[in-house]
Order: structure tokens, then sequence, then C-alpha cells
């Protein structure tokens, strides 16, 4: 399996997200969704050309995007934390009655 073939459903994925709505200012949960996904796609990315590098024995390669694809992911789950306690409703909707706690 050759690196263009691990990469190829990535590539599909990563089209449906174009870039003018990572170039713009985030200020609303849905901008700092859109920065998680970005983020999460390109963490997505460096760990495949990680396994890839992994694979072909290049060792430097490997933990240049291991620690790229580890970066992202910290950066992802910072923008989905932020989107997720923005949201206005979040509080009244996690109550424990609507748990059945």
């Amino acid at each position: 399996m050759t690196s263009q073939t691990n990469l190829e459903p990535l590539a599909k994925a990563l089209a449906q997200f174009p870039v003018e709505h990572f170039d713009e200012e985030y200020e609303t949960s849905g901008d700092h969704h859109r920065m998680a996904a970005q983020h999460f796609s390109a963490a997505a990315k460096h760990h495949v050309l990680a396994a890839t590098a992994d694979d072909d024995g290049d060792e430097q390669s490997h933990a240049r995007h291991a620690y790229l694809a580890y970066q992202h992911q910290l950066n992802a789950v910072q923008y989905a934390e932020i989107a997720a306690l923005n949201c206005e409703n979040m509080e009244e909707e996690l109550t424990e009655e609507n748990f059945g706690i």
C-alpha cells in the first residue's frame, strides 16, 4: 500500500471543508466547531503520514509527523471545548432530570 493510496480517503474528507471557512476570524460556536474539525483533519493527515514513515523506517519523518499530529489534536480539543462551552442552552439541557438521574 503506497502513501498516496493511504491519503486518498483523507483528501476526499478534507475537500468537504472549504479553505475560506478557516481564513475568517472565529467568534461563534460554529466557527469554533469548524476550527476543531480542521485541526482534527490535520491530525488525521499527520497520523497517516507518521504511520507511513514508520512503515518505511524513516524515524525522523515519523517523529515529526507524530509531533504535528499531537499538536493539531491539542488544538482541535481546545476549539471543541470552547464551542461546547459557548452553547447557551447547554446547562439547561444537561440537568440531571434530563438524564433520569
